[in-house]
C-alpha cells in the first residue's frame, strides 16, 4: 500500500477523470479523483467529508489538490480535520461576495431572490436564495498547511479577496502573471505543474 495518496477533487463541469493527468507528476503515490454529487454544497461536502474519512483509513497522509468551486466545497467539508498539505487551484473563497457580485450585475435585490427562490444570472449561472443563506451561514473557517495559485486576469475572485483569505488561513499565494481562473493552455498548466512539485518536494 502506498503510504501517501493525491486526492484531486474538480471545479465545475469537471471530473474525477482529470485526476489521470496528475499521476506522472507524483509516481511514487497513489492518486485518486473525486466526481461528487450536485452543484450545491449541501449535496457535494457529505459526499466529500465521508470519502475523505475512508481514505483516511486507507493511507498515511493525503495530500488534497482541488480546483475552483471543489476548493469551496473541500474546506467547508474538511475545515475541522485538515490533510496533511493541501493545493487549491483558483479556489473559490468568499461565495457571498460571489453570489453578490453577481446580482449586482444582474440588478437583482435581496428581496426580489428570496421572494422567488432562484433566478437565472446573465453569466449562465442560477442565482439561488437557498445558496446565499447557506454561505452567509457556512463562512470558511479554513487553517491548515496550504497552497493556493491564483491567475491574475481570475474573473471570479478578486485580488483583495484571495490575498486576505491568504492571510487569515496561513496560506502560501502564488500568482501567475497573466493566468487565468481556468487553467488549461500549455504555459498555464506548466505553470501549475511546477507549482505542484515544487510544493511537494518542500515536504
Amino acid at each position: 500500500m502506498q503510504n501517501t495518496v493525491i486526492w484531486y477533487i474538480h471545479g465545475k463541469g469537471g471530473s474525477a477523470e482529470e485526476a489521470n493527468r496528475l499521476r506522472p507528476l507524483f509516481d511514487s503515490c497513489a492518486v485518486q479523483g473525486l466526481s461528487y454529487p450536485g452543484d450545491a454544497p449541501w449535496e457535494a461536502v457529505p459526499c466529500i467529508r465521508a470519502r475523505y474519512q475512508a481514505l483516511r483509513g486507507q493511507y498515511g497522509a493525503v495530500v488534497l489538490i482541488a480546483n475552483s468551486i471543489g476548493a469551496y466545497f473541500a474546506m467547508l467539508a474538511l475545515e475541522s480535520s485538515p490533510p496533511e498539505k493541501t493545493f487549491l487551484i483558483s479556489p473559490v473563497v468568499d461565495m457571498e461576495r460571489l453570489i453578490a457580485d453577481m446580482m449586482r450585475q444582474d440588478g437583482v435585490t435581496e428581496s426580489e431572490l428570496q421572494r422567488r427562490g432562484s433566478i437565472p444570472a446573465s453569466c449562465g449561472e442560477m442565482l439561488s436564495w437557498r445558496y446565499l443563506c447557506y454561505a452567509r451561514e457556512h463562512p470558511l473557517r479554513w487553517h491548515a498547511p496550504t497552497q493556493i495559485l491564483y491567475g491574475e486576469h481570475d474573473v471570479l475572485t478578486a485580488p483583495d479577496t484571495i490575498s486576505h483569505f491568504a492571510m487569515r488561513a496561513g496560506a502560501h499565494l502564488t500568482v501567475m502573471p497573466g493566468g487565468e481562473h481556468w487553467f488549461h493552455t500549455p504555459e498555464q498548466l506548466a505553470f501549475l505543474d511546477r507549482w505542484l512539485v515544487r510544493g511537494m518536494e518542500k515536504g
